[in-house]
């Protein structure tokens, strides 16, 4: 815009856990220290494997639900014998951050941040930087520090498997060095795709994540993503590509994130529809639902007394403000600021519906907050195409009024029965959706991981 478990594996080493030396990065002081101890998973007794998980997105980076990808990973590998150590970037190259989540890695597991900057910030003079220090993305100084840092990691420690993590480019380029420097087998975790047809849009951007691409499918040797169409792109696209070297590892929900939820009784009688997380203007633009929503309030059909649209963290915050305004719903769609990760699961748990936008670019794609809104079993108002794999989870999943997201009119038809059948308790919710759990993905990347040792 990812060997059959048990058997063991032979050649690994059963080390105990190392105590990493001085090395040329930067470790943020309190990231072993974790403050919530029932989330932690300890190792096993026995190691089998040790991996490398490189990852721009990662505690404390605040923003992107990317980040629970790799941070899950980390917490249930070593249940399956598997120790990761994390390479990430320095903290001040992020744009936002939220330590909450750092208590959740599990101390066992060494974090590496190594030296990088975001050109756009700390490069620009007047707000302008050159080209080249942002290609293919705004963190490639990143690999300066992250591919010394990595190697030195991977001999000293007896790494195993290198796992690299997009969507940032410059995490797989990082890890395509890396396994041309150590010759460590080398699992890409996609999630989606890399490039398609005008994305990215810059030509110049577009041709380096193009050879990336092409790289990680010559040299990588398991691939890793999270939709079926996305599978089906990629084979269409490299005839050589072996489909049993394809691996289907959707995002999901960890449970324990919603153990100690406890949703609150609705304090008036509004209805709250919420949409948590950024609001693409491109691959999720809500103009079509911000005009039928104008064309109901003018009809009286719902009004800001009893029905609002809340936007969550939304991003491109002042244009969609400016569009609110022109509409005159401004009082019925609310621009929410960011909470940290818990406290926006609480605030989905009080919400009475849940909006999720997709637009038919992306019908290849599922946004991972997908799988959330389904185990927090709230009605879902789903603007996305009938054929995407976005609707396949939720058809499969209950609980959904899917609707196309570039549809006007049938959105100004559709919305209103959904508010009426959720304020009345009728409408269906979501079937248990326990496959998608972050520790059974966990266990799936382990016996990919095994197979690769043999």
């Amino acid at each position: 815009m990812c060997g059959n478990f048990g058997r063991s594996c032979p050649g690994l080493r059963l080390n105990p856990v190392a105590t990493y030396p001085t090395a040329p990065v930067m470790q943020s002081p309190d990231v072993n220290q974790p403050t919530r101890p029932e989330l932690i998973s300890a190792p096993p007794i026995a190691i089998r494997g040790r991996a490398l998980i490189v990852a721009y997105h990662f505690p404390p980076q605040a923003g992107s639900s990317g980040l629970l990808r790799s941070l899950k990973f980390c917490r249930y590998l070593p249940e399956f014998g598997w120790l990761p150590t994390v390479l990430t970037i320095s903290p001040h190259a992020y744009e936002s951050t939220d330590p909450s989540q750092i208590a959740e890695v599990p101390a066992a597991v060494k974090v590496i941040r190594a030296f990088g900057l975001d050109s756009r910030r700390h490069l620009s003079v007047w707000g302008r930087y050159l080209r080249t220090t942002a290609l293919p993305d705004r963190w490639i100084t990143w690999s300066l520090g992250a591919i010394p840092a990595g190697v030195y990691a991977i001999r000293k420690h007896k790494i195993d498997v290198i796992f690299t993590s997009y969507p940032i480019a410059s995490a797989v380029l990082i890890g395509y060095f890396l396994h041309i420097l150590t010759g460590k087998p080398w699992l890409v975790d996609f999630r989606d795709t890399m490039t398609e047809e005008g994305y990215p849009e810059d030509p110049s951007t577009r041709r380096i994540y193009q050879w990336i691409e092409r790289k990680a499918i010559q040299h990588g040797s398991r691939f890793l993503f999270t939709a079926p169409a996305a599978i089906r792109m990629y084979l269409a696209r490299y005839p050589a590509l072996r489909p049993d070297h394809c691996l289907l590892v959707p995002n999901g929900y960890d449970e324990p994130d919603f153990a100690c939820l406890s949703p609150q009784a609705r304090a008036s009688k509004r209805l709250r529809l919420l949409h948590s997380g950024l609001v693409y203007p491109w691959e999720r633009d809500p103009s079509a639902l911000f005009r039928a929503l104008a064309r109901l309030k003018g009809e009286g059909q719902i009004s800001p007394d009893t029905f609002s649209v809340e936007l969550r963290a939304c991003g491109h915050a002042a244009e969609y403000a400016k569009r609110l305004k022109e509409l005159q719903i401004d009082d019925i769609v609310q621009l929410l600021p960011a909470l940290p990760y818990r406290e926006s699961l609480q605030d989905a748990a009080n919400a009475d519906s849940l909006l999720l936008l997709q637009a038919a670019c992306c019908d290849h794609q599922i946004p991972a907050k997908a799988y959330e809104y389904l185990r927090l079993n709230k009605p879902i108002f789903a603007l996305t195409t009938q054929s995407g794999d976005t609707a396949a989870l939720l058809k499969q999943a209950g609980g959904a009024t899917i609707v196309d997201l570039d549809d006007e009119n049938a959105i100004y038809s559709a919305l209103p029965e959904f508010v009426h059948r959720t304020r009345a308790g009728s409408h269906p919710l979501p079937h248990t959706i326990t496959p998608y759990s972050r520790r059974s993905q966990a266990m799936q990347l382990a016996e990919c991981m095994d197979g690769l040792c043999h």
